[in-house]
């Protein structure tokens, strides 16, 4: 279980921490976290009074913290968001606060894109009382199995070249793939369990012939005819296939490639270890 998981699983069990300060580049678990404590932790006749949400730009530490240090109404809680952190002006100043929050206060700051100072007292206040998380954006050779485990999650399997051409599609942007994902779902319908190419070509737009994963395929065996019609749908649909998606994709590859070839050690268990892939994946050429 991944930290998002334990943050998921706490709040679904009603263990909420005083201080919930939620950074990096990934926001989609940043804002998974905080749309559900918004929706999740107080009735909608004690959001009322005792919910408030902030934006770091039109707010200051001064007045978060006063937020903060109230008292809940009629409710065993109260909730102090703050959206947009990243732009609050003197955010250090909410060490004051950090170092003696009220319990009946849970208060979550997201602060995108970026991560506090972590040489400064108030990420030292916050990693010491277990109130600061950071999520990383997933590299682009780990979003294939990412979109299997959630569709796992769901109910749902995918096979590995629909998950490929998924990730080589839509990038890392988790909220832009989860966004996909649901729409596929309504797409398919409740009695399909199994996704494949063909139903992301159908429903989603992306085609099963013509994308990265087939460009590398056929580049790997040789095949110059078919790379050569890629490579013009590809030129002819910029804005659909850029080549920079492309270019990591085959940088990928070729660098995995590249990095084997030196392996002394070519067992598989090695070779997974090495390369960062899964076992069924050993198999370096498509």
């Amino acid at each position: 279980m991944n930290e998002f998981q334990h943050i998921m699983a706490d709040l679904k069990n009603r263990q909420f921490k005083p201080i919930y300060f939620l950074m990096g580049e990934e926001t989609y678990y940043i804002d998974m976290i905080t749309n559900y404590i918004i929706d999740n932790v107080l009735t909608e006749e004690e959001k009322g009074f005792n919910q408030s949400i902030y934006y770091g730009k039109d707010v200051d530490a001064t007045t978060i913290t006063m937020a903060a240090r109230r008292y809940p109404m009629m409710s065993q809680y109260q909730v102090v968001v703050v959206k947009e952190a990243q732009y609050l002006d003197k955010i250090e100043e909410l060490q004051h606060y950090a170092s003696a929050p009220l319990n009946s206060t849970i208060l979550v700051i997201n602060y995108k894109y970026k991560t506090l100072d972590k040489r400064k007292k108030l990420a030292t206040i916050l990693k010491k009382n277990k109130a600061i998380f950071e999520f990383k954006k997933l590299y682009d050779n780990q979003v294939s199995a990412w979109i299997t485990g959630y569709l796992k999650e769901e109910g749902l399997s995918i096979d590995m070249k629909a998950s490929t051409l998924l990730a080589d599609s839509l990038g890392a942007d988790l909220s832009k793939i989860v966004k996909e994902l649901d729409k596929l779902k309504v797409a398919i319908g409740n009695e399909v369990k199994q996704i494949t190419p063909e139903h992301i070509e159908k429903n989603i737009g992306l085609s099963k012939d013509y994308n990265s994963f087939e460009l590398q395929k056929a580049l790997v065996s040789k095949d110059i005819l078919k790379a050569n019609k890629i490579i013009k749908v590809f030129a002819k649909n910029p804005k659909d296939h850029p080549i920079q998606a492309t270019i990591s994709v085959l940088f990928n590859y070729f660098s995995k490639l590249m990095v084997y070839y030196y392996l002394t050690d070519k067992s598989k268990g090695n070779v997974a270890k090495e390369l960062s892939i899964n076992l069924i994946l050993y198999k370096i050429t498509p």
